[in-house]
C-alpha cells in the first residue's frame, strides 16, 4: 500500500513540503550513490568485514583507513610492543593500509594496538574497527584484543520477531547487581533476566554496550564503536545473554550512540591519523561544547560507511532486534537543539537543521530494515521534529517509534510545582495523550535520566527522606502512603495513555531508593549508588514489594488485553472532583486523583452489563488499603434511560475494569 505524504495527514506541514521533499531527494540520491552497483544498500555496506583484524584461510589480514598516516605498525604481545618491519602496513591507495601475516603471528586473546606515524608526529591508537578492547586493571590503559575463538558461539534460539508494541525494560548491565561491583553479562542473565520475564516486559534495552573509557559516562562517551564493553564480559557472553532472552520470547535492542564520540585520542577516533577531522567536523563545529565530545561529519562518505556498517554489525554479529538512537536532537540541529523552544513548526524547517545528519538517519533506518525486517528503531528526540517516525517514502526519516519525552517532564512539573489538590485531570489527560497521530510513540514516566545523581526518581521526589525509615509495612507514614499511591497511579496513567509502547528503567518499577551515581573521585570511587537493591522488592515486609507486584500485573494486563490496539477515549474529566475516566478498547480506566475525597457511588455512563475489576491500585497486595473487595461484581443500573455503573472511588486510587 502506498504511503500517504505526511503533509497530507498534517496540514500544518504543507508550508514546509518542499523542505520535506528535499530531504527525501537527498536520502534517495545518497542511498543510490552508496549502493552503487550493488542490488541493495544492505549489500553495499560492509566496512566491518574489510577493516580491522580478520583471520583468513592463509593467516591474518589487518586493514585500516588513515589517509594522513605516513606509516602504520602493529605493536603488541606478538612483538614485545615494538615497531618491526614484519608488522609494518603497506599503503594500498585511497588512504587504506594493509598488513598480511602468517597464521603463527597472532592468536586469540593477544593484546595489540596500531602505532601510527604522520607528518610531524605519531601515537598509539586502537583500531577503528576493533571488536574487543580491554583495560589493564593496574595501568588503566586500553588495548585491543584479538578475538577469534576456535569455536564460534552457536546460537540456539531465533528472535521472537517484530515487536509491534514494545514494553521496554531499560537496563545497565554494570549496575544490575546488588553487590557493589561492576556486574557482568552472565550475572545479569542468571539473576535479572528471570525478573524481567516475570514482570512481563517483551523488550530489553541494553545501555553502555559500546566500549567507553569512563564508566561513569553511562556508556554515552563511546571510544570503540564495534567493541563490546569488556567491563561486562566477553562478546560470547553478550551473545549468550541475547540468545537466552530470545529463548524467553524477549527482544533485545541496543542503545546506539551515533550522535557523538569521546574526545580521547589514544582510545578513540579523535586525531586518529594526526588530523582532527578524519571522522569529525573541523574546527569548532567538531566539538560538542555541552557534552565535551566530538561531532561526526555526516557529510563524509567514509563516516556514513563507518556508522552504517556499525548498525549492520550489531544486528548480524550479536542478533540485536533493533536500536534506540541516542541524542537524535543533537544530530538534527547545527546548535544541537540546546537552549531552544520548539513551539512552532517553523523551528523544524528554518535552515538550522543538519541535512547531512538527517540523511544519515534516513539511511540508517533503511539499512536496518533491509538487514533485519523485524528490527525496530526508536528515536530519542527532545525537540519533537515532525516526520521523524514516519516512512521515508512519505517524507519522513523512517524511525519506527519516537520517545514521548514530554510525559516524564509533565510528571516532574506536577510533583514539583503543583499541590496535590490542584492536579487538573483534564490537563493531565491532554498532556499524556497529546501525540502525533501519524507517528508511533513510546511513553515513560521516568527513564535512566530521572534516576541520575543531580535529579530524582519519582519515588524519591514523592517520599524523600521518609523512604529510608518508613517503607516497612508496619510503619505508619502519611508521606509514604501518598508516595506509594501516586507512584502506582503515575505509572498506570503513563502506560494506559501511551501511544504505542512503554518504557521503564531497571528498578524504578518498585521505587528503587536514591539516585544513580557511578564511582568517581567525588564519592571516593564508591559503587554504593551504582547498583540495584533487588532484595528490597523481594522482602514481603517492605512496601517496595507491593509496587513491583503492581507493575507486574499492570504490564501483563496491557499484553493480555492488547492495550495499544485502541486509542484512549475520555468519558469523564471531572475537574472539581479530580476524577478521570477513559476507555481503551474493552478496558475502563478509572482514576480518583483527589488526595482527600472518596466518592461512595460515583456514576459512570457505560454499556449495560456486568463489570469486573482487573486491577485495583488500592489492593493490600500492592500496598493499598483494599477499600474495594477484589471479588466484587459491578452491575449497571438503568437511570433515566441511561445505563450507569456506580463505583466506590477511594481517594488516590486507580481501577481497571472490563465488561462481561
Amino acid at each position: 500500500m502506498e504511503t500517504v505524504e505526511i503533509w497530507q495527514k498534517d496540514p500544518y506541514l504543507k508550508p514546509f513540503k518542499q523542505v520535506l521533499r528535499r530531504r527525501s531527494e537527498l536520502l534517495e540520491a545518497k542511498s543510490r550513490f552508496i549502493q552503487g552497483a550493488h542490488d541493495s544498500l544492505y549489500s553495499a555496506v560492509n566496512n566491518h568485514l574489510y577493516y580491522g583484524v580478520h583471520k583468513v584461510a592463509n593467516g591474518w589480514i589487518c586493514r585500516e583507513w588513515a589517509p594522513n598516516a605516513s606509516a602504520i605498525y602493529l605493536i603488541g604481545e606478538c612483538n614485545d610492543w615494538k615497531k618491526t618491519s614484519e608488522f609494518r602496513f603497506r599503503h594500498v591507495g585511497d588512504g587504506n593500509w594493509e598488513l598480511e601475516l602468517p597464521p603463527e603471528s597472532l592468536h586469540h586473546g593477544q593484546l595489540y594496538k596500531w602505532y601510527i606515524e604522520w607528518p610531524g608526529g605519531s601515537g598509539e591508537r586502537l583500531p577503528a574497527y576493533a571488536r574487543r578492547c580491554v583495560q589493564d586493571p593496574e595501568t588503566k590503559i586500553f588495548s585491543a584484543q584479538v578475538w577469534a575463538p576456535s569455536v564460534p558461539y552457536r546460537w540456539r534460539h531465533k528472535s521472537p520477531g517484530k515487536v509491534s508494541n514494545p514494553l521496554i525494560y531499560e537496563v545497565h548491565i554494570g549496575m544490575s547487581s546488588e553487590e557493589p561491583v561492576v556486574a557482568g553479562f552472565d550475572s545479569f542473565r542468571r539473576n535479572v533476566l528471570p525478573r524481567i520475564t516475570r514482570l512481563g516486559y517483551n523488550t530489553i534495552q541494553l545501555m553502555a554496550i559500546q566500549e567507553h573509557p569512563y564508566y561513569g559516562s553511562f556508556g554515552y562517551q563511546v571510544s570503540n564503536f564495534f567493541a563490546v564493553s569488556s567491563r561486562f564480559g566477553t562478546p560470547d557472553e553478550l551473545k549468550k545473554l541475547v540468545d537466552a532472552a530470545h529463548g524467553l520470547g524477549i527482544s533485545v535492542i541496543l542503545d546506539l550512540v551515533h550522535s557523538h564520540a569521546v574526545k580521547n585520542e589514544v582510545e578513540g577516533l579523535s586525531r586518529f591519523d594526526g588530523t582532527y577531522s578524519l571522522y569529525f567536523h573541523a574546527g569548532p563545529r567538531g566539538e560538542h561544547s555541552v557534552w565535551s565530545s566530538r561531532c561526526f561529519d555526516y557529510g563524509k562518505d567514509a563516516v556514513l560507511h563507518f556508522l552504517l556498517s556499525n548498525c549492520k554489525y550489531w544486528l548480524e554479529e550479536y542478533r540485536f532486534d533493533g536500536f534506540r538512537f541516542d541524542g537524535v536532537t543533537s544530530m538534527l540541529y547545527y546548535d544541537h537543539g540546546t537552549g531552544r523552544n520548539f513551539t512552532e513548526y517553523s523551528a523544524y524547517f528554518d535552515g538550522s537543521q543538519d541535512e547531512d545528519a538527517i540523511t544519515y538517519l534516513g539511511l540508517a533506518n533503511r539499512l536496518i530494515h533491509e538487514c533485519c525486517p523485524h528490527a525496530i528503531t526508536i528515536a530519542e528526540d527532545v525537540s519533537g521534529m515532525p516526520s521523524l517516525a514516519y516512512p521515508a517514502e512519505g517524507g519522513g526519516i523512517g524511525f519506527d517509534f519516537r520517545m514521548s519525552m514530554g510525559v516524564a517532564d509533565e510528571w516532574i512539573k506536577l510533583i514539583k510545582n503543583v499541590k496535590d489538590e490542584d492536579w487538573h485531570v483534564g490537563d493531565i489527560f491532554y498532556e499524556l495523550t497529546n501525540k502525533r497521530d501519524d507517528e508511533r510513540t513510546v511513553s515513560y514516566a521516568e527513564c535512566h535520566d530521572q534516576a541520575m545523581v543531580g535529579d530524582k526518581t519519582i519515588m524519591f521526589r514523592l517520599t524523600d527522606k521518609d523512604m529510608y525509615h518508613s517503607m516497612s509495612k508496619s510503619a505508619e507514614s502519611l508521606v509514604i502512603d501518598r508516595g506509594v499511591a501516586l507512584h502506582k497511579i503515575i505509572r498506570l496513567l503513563s502506560l494506559s495513555t501511551a501511544g504505542d509502547g512503554y518504557l521503564n528503567f531497571m528498578g524504578n518499577e518498585f521505587g528503587h531508593p536514591e539516585w544513580i551515581d557511578f564511582p568517581r573521585e567525588g564519592n571516593g570511587w564508591s559503587y554504593h549508588y551504582a547498583r540495584r537493591q533487588w532484595s528490597l522488592a523481594d522482602n514481603d515486609q517492605l512496601r517496595y514489594r507491593g509496587l513491583e507486584l503492581f507493575d507486574r500485573d499492570m504490564i501483563h494486563l496491557a499484553k493480555q488485553h492488547s492495550l495499544f490496539a485502541h486509542r484512549p477515549k475520555a468519558t469523564v474529566q471531572d475537574i472539581g472532583s479530580q476524577v478521570l475516566i477513559f476507555t481503551r478498547g474493552s478496558l475502563l480506566f478509572v482514576f480518583n486523583l483527589s488526595p482527600n475525597r472518596s466518592y461512595p457511588d460515583y456514576g459512570i455512563e457505560v454499556p449495560p452489563g456486568k463489570y469486573i475489576c482487573l486491577l485495583d491500585s488500592d489492593r493490600e497486595l500492592y500496598g493499598g488499603f483494599e477499600r474495594n473487595k477484589p471479588e466484587t461484581e459491578h452491575f449497571t443500573v438503568r437511570c433515566n434511560e441511561v445505563d450507569r455503573l456506580f463505583l466506590y472511588l477511594p481517594s488516590r486510587t486507580a481501577m481497571v475494569l472490563i465488561g462481561e
